[in-house]
């Protein structure tokens, strides 16, 4: 039986990565956090992987990208690369929740974990897990767009936060949880592309593909264009 090639790809923040796995075997890697922007920096890294592999592009069969929350524009363009790649050689797609993967990085954590994403606007980009069994976590609250100081008051265990937002919003969590936050290291901040490829192989075995032609981010939020053409804010 041959074995399943995977490749992810996350644009859905300031970061952005490439990886390339064998089944659940992680191959290569990429994480790039420069002043590039992604459309500028993801195709050089995808290409250089399956070729530091040995690879090309039709041997790839997988196809897994954060779908959001995330930056409307990093969302766009991941969307696009991994669309035009399914549909030039029919492999499938499957959309991974950006806060699922930023989550995975403490899999291994004992309390609740919280990953963050700065939404501008005053609003976090958010969920919430704890614990599970074998090492895994238990998503108890759904992606959302909230104000944060709304989302952490009710909050009463230890939990440790994550994420871009964390140096945006680390005063208002001291201040309000002043006994129970923790916060991740720098190694743990950023979205792991492996940790992207590992959860959609876990969707892809469950049968949670996506169509190539009409699959489109998760924005969670309306974008600001949407807001001037309604006319409407929410």
């Amino acid at each position: 039986m041959s074995k399943m090639v995977t490749l992810a790809i996350d644009t859905a923040t300031r970061s952005a990565g490439v990886a390339l796995l064998e089944d659940e075997k992680i191959l290569a890697e990429y994480f790039i956090r420069l002043r590039l922007t992604h459309s500028d920096s993801v195709l050089p890294a995808v290409e250089a992987i399956l070729s530091t592999a040995g690879m090309g592009m039709g041997d790839v069969h997988l196809f897994a990208l954060t779908h959001g929350p995330g930056s409307f524009t990093g969302l766009r363009v991941g969307a696009g690369i991994v669309k035009g790649l399914a549909l030039s050689t029919g492999g499938s797609i499957v959309g991974v929740s950006t806060l699922d993967a930023l989550a995975q990085n403490l899999a291994f954590a004992s309390c609740l974990v919280c990953p963050i994403l700065d939404a501008k606007k005053g609003q976090i980009y958010t969920s919430l897990y704890r614990p599970a069994e074998k090492g895994r976590l238990e998503k108890i609250e759904p992606d959302q767009a909230v104000d944060p100081a709304v989302f952490l008051r009710p909050i009463r265990d230890p939990v440790i936060f994550l994420g871009d937002g964390v140096p945006v919003y680390g005063g208002l969590i001291r201040e309000l949880l002043p006994s129970r936050a923790f916060f991740a290291p720098a190694n743990f901040q950023w979205i792991r592309p492996s940790a992207v490829a590992l959860l959609g192989l876990e969707k892809y075995r469950r049968g949670e593909t996506v169509d190539p032609v009409t699959f489109v981010p998760r924005y969670i939020r309306r974008s600001e264009a949407e807001i001037r053409t309604s006319g409407v804010r929410k």
